[in-house]
């Protein structure tokens, strides 16, 4: 890796994919928006590193490990979540569903942030097991099994909802 130029062009470059695993995760934009930038940070930390030390091998898999390792290790910390006193309703987005978004992510918001992350990653991402497995340095076995129980929530938190989900059926 390089200097600071490099970096800015590798940010600029990846931050639409980071985002998108971060709202994804967060299901917010705003917790999107800081965990993006907490991941660039810690990623500019390790661009930066001395010669000698390894360098970064593969910097997009290397932001992305990153970014769902801040995910999970921030969820884990009680004390780091913020309690707002005043309610912003977000803006509406521009999705061809907008019910189905919400119910998917409601749904997501029950989970675990491990099984969270797992149905993210295979699903959103559509990473194999084996990648999902690199990322979060578990072994296949818990990435299949994660995702099944993750799934069995999801099924139990839907309810009636799941049938017309997964039938294609919208609300």
């Amino acid at each position: 890796m390089a200097g600071t130029a490099e970096f800015e062009a590798f940010a600029v470059a990846r931050t639409p994919q980071l985002y998108r695993s971060a709202w994804l995760l967060c299901g917010n934009r705003h917790t999107a928006e800081d965990l993006v930038q907490e991941t660039l940070a810690k990623v500019y930390v390790a661009w930066q590193r001395p010669l000698g030390r390894r360098p970064i091998d593969n910097a997009a898999a290397y932001a992305h490990t990153t970014l769902v390792r801040t995910f999970i290790s921030s969820r884990r910390r009680r004390s780091s979540r913020e309690r707002p006193t005043e309610v912003i309703p977000e803006q509406p987005g521009h999705d061809a569903d907008p019910a189905l978004r919400t119910t998917l992510l409601a749904a997501l918001a029950e989970l675990q942030p491990l099984d969270r992350a797992v149905l993210v990653l295979r699903f959103f991402d559509d990473l194999p097991v084996d990648q999902v497995a690199g990322l979060l340095e578990v072994s296949q076995g818990a990435v299949r099994n994660r995702t099944m129980r993750a799934l069995a929530r999801i099924r139990e938190v839907l309810g009636s909802d799941f049938e017309e989900l997964t039938q294609g059926g919208t609300r």
